[in-house]
């Protein structure tokens, strides 16, 4: 991608595309045959992001985890645009962890990759560069947004965030793996991936009680939560803050994919 393709020191972009197919809501909603398939203002998820990263500079590969081969196999268009946009396709784990996984099993140790999903229909060029900064100190970053940003923006929408501090902040659906010591936490990650709409569920699970009842004393801060991950699983793992809201929107059901869409009308 832009000129990187035989640059095996670029990152790889893993994109986690795992479908319920046409059962998923934002699939009915749209007529689409999957998720990944929904149409989002004349383009499919999957393709928005795609056509994103291929813009990136620092993305060398990509590649694409899921649907499942039974989706892939009866849907021609899919096909063609994991083809288009010189992806490999990778078969979907039992969990987006285990696809993250099955994905960096593929990829030299050495090699940095950022995780990503495929209803990230908001990425941007400038999300990726925050992430993929080569100057960072970390074996594992994580894209956050300050989420009295994202609630000045989109006062309506509704976002889970974990209160750290006096402040409180919203996932970004991305992951930086700068070193391969950062694959040792996606690993770990497993034991709390049911629980990402209860923080306090995760700050229990990959920090300890101790952690946990700071948290609950709102004593915790983002600082202290990351210095505590780092020391717990012997490896560096940081915040990311990115500054653009619209990192904090993916699109989990029908009313986020009217508002990506409203967001995208109102950006062109």
């Amino acid at each position: 991608m832009t000129g990187q393709d035989a640059d095996t020191r670029g990152w790889v972009a893993i994109v986690l595309a795992g479908d319920r197919g046409a059962d998923d809501p934002v699939a009915r909603a749209t007529g689409a045959g999957c998720k990944a398939m929904a149409d989002v203002a004349g383009q499919p998820l999957l393709g928005r992001v795609l056509d994103t990263l291929a813009r990136c500079d620092d993305i060398s590969e990509c590649r694409v985890v899921g649907p499942d081969t039974a989706i892939v196999d009866t849907n021609p268009a899919l096909r063609a645009l994991i083809a288009a946009a010189d992806a490999r396709w990778i078969a979907p784990g039992l969990s987006p962890v285990a696809s993250a996984l099955a994905a960096l099993d593929t990829i030299a140790v050495g090699r940095p990759a950022l995780i990503t999903t495929a209803d990230h229909a908001l990425l941007t060029p400038d999300m990726v560069a925050a992430m993929c900064r080569p100057d960072r100190d970390l074996d594992l970053g994580v894209g956050l947004v300050d989420y009295a940003r994202v609630r000045a923006a989109y006062p309506a929408s509704r976002r889970t965030a974990t209160r750290l501090g006096p402040g409180a902040y919203c996932g970004c659906n991305l992951f930086a793996v700068y070193r391969p010591a950062g694959r040792r936490l996606v690993e770990r990650w497993r034991q709390v991936e049911n629980e990402r709409k209860h923080p306090a569920r995760i700050v229990a699970g990959m920090l300890g009680w101790v952690a946990l009842a700071r948290y609950a004393a709102r004593a915790l801060s983002l600082e202290a939560a990351f210095n505590g991950l780092s020391k717990r699983h012997g490896l560096k793992a940081g915040p990311i803050l990115l500054n653009e809201p619209n990192a904090a929107v993916d699109v989990d059901s029908v009313a986020d994919l009217r508002q990506v869409e409203a967001i995208l009308r109102a950006g062109s």
